[in-house]
């Protein structure tokens, strides 16, 4: 297999900018203290993910530790909406899905607060290591038969409704190509590729669509855990598997052995893998083209990382010179 590795000087684990506990108001603290049931004597952010909202694993006077999202509706309103839907959707997960469990929530016209079980875990380790990848593709073939079909209590667009935005990205990226390497000779296939998505995708199995290391908590137990519920939706239930792999491959592994090694991706068609991975490449190069968000300063090189990743494998698997 050729050297896949492609060197990022992003800060993997700090690349949030969040709200810290001193940031909110005194009667959120105060709800918070009587949640946890104790009060709140230190506060460690989260410095992983791109989200600006409060995120913090807080540690009581009684010696507790609980993991506590809040974001304000009034300042923060996307990613109030956005917690406000993942207190939805992990109250309605099976409590068999690879989920931490939500504990309580107040949503009400000024903030959004979560507080979820505290599992003592980490991130896999950057630059991926194969056993950590082979720990979270065992979690995503048992999420997959957790959950087909999806759950009935979780109202979830499809994958094809979601996602049917993302073929049109390539004329934005033509518009602005990126310096990557047969892009200009090839950007046609590509957006063929992607333009045929909804012929792939269609499963019912609700999908995360999201797995990547910042949301990944492996356990010292060995269970993996996959946290930010946000927007899963329903689709072909080897696509979380797929986008796993992204940073893994651009970290150097081989990728390719663990997909043809894996049930639930073994026998999937490389046409129907190559379609899902150009639908996301021009997503992703045609996000990093934007303007960087204060509230995210690393998004953007993130963004750019994984397009050019995707469009190097992509490549590969194409035959593209």
């Amino acid at each position: 297999m050729p050297d896949a590795r492609l060197p990022t000087t992003i800060p993997h684990g700090r690349t949030a900018r969040r709200l810290e506990w001193p940031h909110l108001p005194p009667q959120i603290r105060a709800l918070i203290d009587r949640r946890c049931g104790s009060p709140v004597v230190d506060a460690t952010s989260q410095g992983a993910g791109f989200t600006p909202g409060f995120a913090s694993v807080l540690t009581c006077a009684d010696g507790s530790r609980h993991f506590v999202k809040a974001a304000s509706v009034r300042a923060q309103r996307t990613f109030a909406e956005a917690y406000r839907e993942e207190a939805r959707k992990l109250a309605a997960l099976p409590a068999t899905a690879p989920a931490p469990q939500l504990l309580w929530h107040i949503a009400d016209e000024d903030w959004v607060v979560l507080g979820i079980e505290y599992v003592e875990s980490r991130a896999p380790r950057r630059p991926w290591r194969m056993t950590d990848l082979e720990a979270c593709v065992a979690m995503t073939e048992r999420m997959a038969a957790v959950l087909t079909p999806a759950p009935a209590g979780l109202a979830s667009d499809t994958f094809v409704a979601d996602y049917a935005d993302l073929p049109a990205y390539w004329e934005k990226v033509r518009a602005d190509l990126p310096d990557l390497p047969g892009i200009a000779e090839h950007l046609d296939e590509a957006a063929a590729l992607a333009a045929r998505y909804a012929e792939v995708v269609v499963g019912d199995t609700l999908v995360h669509t999201d797995v990547r290391d910042d949301n990944l908590m492996l356990t010292p137990d060995g269970r993996v855990l996959l946290c930010d519920w946000n927007w899963p939706a329903v689709g072909a239930a080897w696509l979380d598997t797929v986008f796993l792999m992204i940073g893994p491959r651009g970290d150097g592994l081989d990728v390719e052995a663990v997909l043809a090694a894996s049930p639930i991706t073994r026998d999937v068609p490389a046409e129907s893998i190559d379609i899902a991975i150009a639908l996301v490449t021009g997503h992703f190069l045609m996000s990093a083209a934007q303007p960087v968000p204060p509230t995210s300063p690393y998004i953007r090189d993130v963004q750019r990382w994984q397009g050019e990743v995707c469009w190097r494998w992509l490549a590969e698997r194409r035959g593209w010179s």
